[in-house]
């Protein structure tokens, strides 16, 4: 997998799971922990692809 298509990948799923969140945020009674997990799983998908950015521009 090209990093390109690496980014695009993290990218996609990134904007999934800011989905995910809102519409769990959204219902009446939000569970707490699934925001959370949501929430850790998105911060980890953009540190990811920060430090492929990062990488790029180093290279």
């Amino acid at each position: 997998m090209t990093m390109q298509s690496r980014f695009v990948s993290l990218r996609d799923r990134h904007a999934s799971l800011e989905s995910r969140i809102a519409d769990e945020d959204h219902r009446p009674r939000p569970d707490t922990e699934v925001l959370t997990r949501l929430k850790l799983e998105k911060l980890r998908l953009k540190e990811e692809m920060e430090r492929l950015l990062s990488t790029r521009a180093d290279g």
